[in-house]
C-alpha cells in the first residue's frame, strides 16, 4: 500500500517534465466506440515473451474502455505524427471521431485500431492491470507487431515536443 507523499504534486510534475519521454499513442476500440490517448509512460517489459506496459490516468472515465476491450495497440510516434500526438493529447478538445479521422487505421490480431504509418505498433492483449496512485498500469502481451516507415523520434521534454 502506498503512503501519501510529502512531496508536493506540482514539484513532482515539474521535475518529471525534465525527463525526456518518447511520445506514444495507445488505442483501443469496441464496435463504433474507439479511444486513443497520447502518452509518454510506456515501456518494454520483456522480449520473451514480448510484453509492454502502459500507464493511463485512472481518474478519466473514458479510459475504462481499455479494461472492457481487454486489448490495446501501443504506437511509437515519429516527428511527422506530431499533429496526431496533439489531437490525441486532448489539448485541442477534439471528439474521438475527429481524432481518428486524422489517420489511416487498420487492425491486426486483437482488433485494436492500429495507425498504419506509425514507425512501430504493438498489438496487445491485456494480461494484467493494477492501479497505483493516480494511474492504471496495463501490461500487455504483444500479439502482433507492425513496422511502418522510419521517422525521426518524437520526444516530449519541458512540456514541449522535440525530435532527434
Amino acid at each position: 500500500m502506498l503512503e501519501e507523499s510529502h512531496i508536493d504534486s506540482r514539484t513532482y510534475r515539474d521535475a518529471m517534465a525534465r525527463l525526456a519521454g518518447h511520445v506514444q499513442l495507445v488505442t483501443t476500440g469496441e464496435g463504433e466506440a474507439r479511444r486513443g490517448v497520447t502518452i509518454t509512460a510506456a515501456c518494454s517489459v520483456s522480449d520473451n515473451p514480448p510484453t509492454v506496459l502502459v500507464c493511463l490516468n485512472a481518474a478519466n472515465p473514458n479510459n475504462e474502455i481499455f479494461q472492457r476491450t481487454g486489448c490495446f495497440a501501443l504506437h511509437v510516434l515519429g516527428a511527422s505524427q506530431q499533429p496526431i500526438a496533439d489531437a490525441f493529447s486532448g489539448r485541442e478538445g477534439l471528439s474521438a471521431a475527429h481524432r481518428f479521422a486524422l489517420g489511416r487505421w487498420t487492425t491486426l490480431v486483437t482488433g485494436a485500431p492500429v495507425l498504419e504509418d506509425a514507425p512501430a505498433a504493438f498489438d496487445c492483449r491485456i494480461i494484467q492491470a493494477d492501479t497505483v496512485g493516480t494511474h492504471r498500469i496495463l501490461i500487455g502481451a504483444v500479439e502482433s507487431v507492425r513496422l511502418g516507415p522510419a521517422d525521426a523520434a518524437l520526444l516530449y521534454l519541458n512540456r514541449a515536443y522535440h525530435t532527434i
